[in-house]
Parts: C-alpha cells; structure tokens; sequence
C-alpha cells in the first residue's frame, strides 16, 4: 500500500538565504488555502521547527537520515502522506552540505527540490548557480528555483532570462523582493526563538501573500510514499512522572522525545524555571538546552527553584541535563559581558559564554542499552575538575563531548534524539 500526496524539500545554496522563511510562508499560504500541512525540518535543529510549527498550526518532526535513521524518516513521512494535503521538508544548510544532506535526504524519498537562492546581488549568475547545483547531482528531481531578495520588477526579469541557454531546462518559479519586514531576526544558534518575536503573525501572514504571489501550490508535485510503520516502544517508563522544563530559557525540545516518552508511558509535566518556584512533584527530571545565558540573572534569582533542582538530586531522583540545561547545574555561569551568576551548584565548576562557536557535530554516546544518537551546538565552554564518566563519538568517530554521570544524573552538551534508541532513552529516567 501507498499514499501519494504534493511534497516539496526547500533548499538553498547556502544557510541564510531563505529557507525558513519559504517554508514557514509555503505552509502559511497552504493552511489558509484551506490544506492540511505537515512539515518537517532536515537535520538537528530546535529553532526553526518553532517557526514552522506557528505557519503551520501543527508540530514539526525531524528528518535526519542518521541521527533517526532511514526507517524512521520513513515512517514518519508515511503517516503525514495519510494526515496532509502538503507535505514540506525544509532542508538543512546548502543542498549539498552535510553528511547526509538535504540531497541525500531528498533523493532517498523521491522529494522534488525547491531551491532558493538569495539573489541580492546576483544577475546572469544566478542561472550559472542554479545550473551548477542541478548538474553536481543530476539524478536529484529539481522542482524549480525561487529567486529571494530581489530588488524589484527589472532584477526579476534579469533572474529569470539568466535561465537561458544551458540552463533553459530549469524553471524559474518566481521572485521574493527584498523587505525587510519578511526577514527572521537572527542571534547566536540561529533564529530567534518563536516566542520572542512579537509580530511573527506579521511577518508570516506577509510572507504567505509574498509567496502565493510567485508560486501555486497546484503546481507543487505530488510523491508516493509507502507504508511504513515502527513498532511501538515497549513501555519502559509506564507509571513514571517526568518533570520538564520548558520556557525561553530552555526551549531546545525535540517534539518526537516527548511523544517517545509518552507511548513508552512516561506522564509528563511542564514547568519553567524562570517563573515556578521549585521543581512539581516527580520521579524525574529533564533540563533540556535553550539560552539559560540570556535569562541568566532571572534563574540566578530564582533561588527556591535552584533549591529544589538540588533537592531532586540529593535524594537520588534522576536527572538528565542537555546543553543549556546542563549549564544550570554547575556552580557558576558566565555571559558574555562577563557577568558571573550562581546556578544550582550540584556540579562543580562554571560554565562561560563565548563570542565564537565551541562545538557543532553530530554525537553519539555508548550506554549500557546500547548507542544513543544526537547532535552537539554551543557557544560555551566548561570549566570543571569533574572527571567524564564517558565520551560521546562524532559521527565519523573523532573524540565527541563529554558525558557526566553522577548517581541519578546525567548532563553533557550533547542534545539527544531519544527516538534512535528507545531503551537507552528510558533509563536515564530510571533509578
């Protein structure tokens, strides 16, 4: 059996050219077309998905062909082909950066490509462009290119004649002028958080009028995918209530974590740090990452929450901390003014911001129920006497960060899909 539904993965040449902002207005135009649209996000990424998730009124999953693996890319675009009138992929990076990239991605499922590319200060090489990244990989379905930033009518014309000649096979889909009220604000991981932005209705409504300007969704095709399904987690964490932190401060949740803990049983209930006085009543505990450094004099002064975090250790409960949700715990942590402010303290040590990029990789950590995989992204650095329980592994298999395990906790840098190992996932949630 098989579903055939339009879908289309949105790349670009480039990270910064557009992407996000296609995506979000594609899925936008489509739900106020009246269809129902599943997006997905390719590759590790927390920021983006929050973006598209308010285009499209519906949760965005992610598509990585190895941190979650082929199957489970599979599966999860058999169900959408079921739930949707439109599927949409937004790719990560350029189209052919990353192991695997968004091509690799693309042409294991058979998704036509959406390439954008920001024209702002291209002519006659923008078909230049967009015919070297068709002829890099032929055998890749090349729905069209979307010009974006242009500078009005006469640029659009140039653009488009610029796809004559050898190029005449590539279809030109439209043009996006340059404004700065469609542009998504930008900071240190990325994007800024959806919930930040306090005209994204704006700005997405104005993009979804842009984009079905230039493009028609009847035109979009449609792909066949094949059933395909994963067996239901066992139920490892049935009876088990876990704690979640969750506001501007730690955001970094993968949608597909929470719904794995909830079918393998776990309840789960959402507390913020900046605002609750103390941990709710629970078995378990989860930090996750996000931007504690921005938020760091709130949390420092939310001294009955820190109280609690620490009580929850001592009594042996467990905990697993992720990136930002790990800098929490040491003693100290540093912005990048230098401001020093006092965190949990259940660590020793201190966390310090820095201008530039620490770490970006794809990680892997061996655990006792076998490998769990994720991704590492972070302008910080650690400053602790505390020994690594275990290292995680690069994709490739260089040395990766540094795992920390003490009782009932665990806290690395390290974001984890729990969905590439279910069991590994449970445990850190069981005494």
């Amino acid at each position: 059996m098989s579903a055939s539904v339009p879908a289309l993965l949105i790349s670009a040449g480039a990270s910064g050219q557009g992407k996000t902002t296609v995506t979000a207005a594609l899925a936008r135009h489509a739900v106020r077309s009246g269809r129902r649209v599943r997006v997905f996000k390719t590759g590790p990424d927390f920021i983006d998905p929050m973006i598209l998730e308010r285009a499209a009124g519906s949760p965005v999953g992610q598509l990585d062909l190895w941190m979650g693996g082929p199957e489970h890319c599979r599966a999860q675009l058999s169900q959408a082909a079921y739930e949707a009138d439109l599927i949409l992929v937004e790719g990560v990076m350029g189209l052919y950066d990353g192991d695997p990239s968004s091509a690799d991605l693309a042409q294991q499922f058979g998704l036509p490509v959406l390439l954008v590319l920001d024209a702002s200060a291209m002519a006659r090489t923008f078909g230049a462009l967009a015919l070297g990244l068709q002829a890099y990989r032929p055998e890749l379905m090349l729905h069209g290119v979307l010009a974006n930033r242009v500078g009005g009518a006469g640029h659009a014309a140039m653009l488009a004649h610029s796809l004559s000649g050898p190029a005449a096979a590539i279809r030109f889909l439209g043009a996006l002028e340059r404004d700065a009220a469609l542009a998504l604000p930008e900071r240190h991981l990325g994007l800024v958080q959806a919930v930040e932005l306090e005209d994204l209705e704006c700005r997405l409504e104005r993009a979804a009028d842009a984009v079905g300007a230039a493009l028609s969704l009847e035109d979009i095709p449609a792909v066949t995918f094949a059933d395909a399904a994963l067996e239901p987690p066992p139920r490892l964490l049935a009876g088990v209530r876990i704690a979640v932190a969750h506001d501007a401060a730690f955001s970094f949740l993968y949608a597909a974590n929470l719904q794995l803990l909830r079918a393998m049983g776990a309840e789960l209930v959402h507390f913020s740090p900046l605002q609750d006085a103390g941990v709710p009543p629970a078995d378990a505990l989860y930090l996750p990452g996000g931007y504690p450094e921005l938020h760091a004099a709130r949390l420092a002064d939310n001294r009955t929450l820190l109280k609690s975090v620490r009580s929850h250790v001592e009594r042996g409960a467990p905990l697993l901390a992720e990136c930002g949700g790990m800098m929490l715990l040491f003693d100290h942590l540093t912005d990048l003014e230098g401001r020093r402010h006092a965190m949990a303290g259940v660590l020793p040590g201190q966390t310090v911001m820095c201008s530039r990029l620490q770490a970006l990789a794809l990680q892997s950590v061996a655990f006792a129920h076998g490998e769990l995989r994720g991704h590492s992204f972070h302008h910080s650095r650690l400053e602790t006497p505390l020994a690594p329980s275990g290292q995680g592994r690069t994709q490739h298999g260089g040395r990766g960060e540094a795992v920390y395990r003490r009782g009932a906790l665990t806290a690395s840098y390290i974001h984890f899909y729990w969905p590439s190992n279910p069991a590994a996932a449970a445990a850190l949630f069981l005494p």
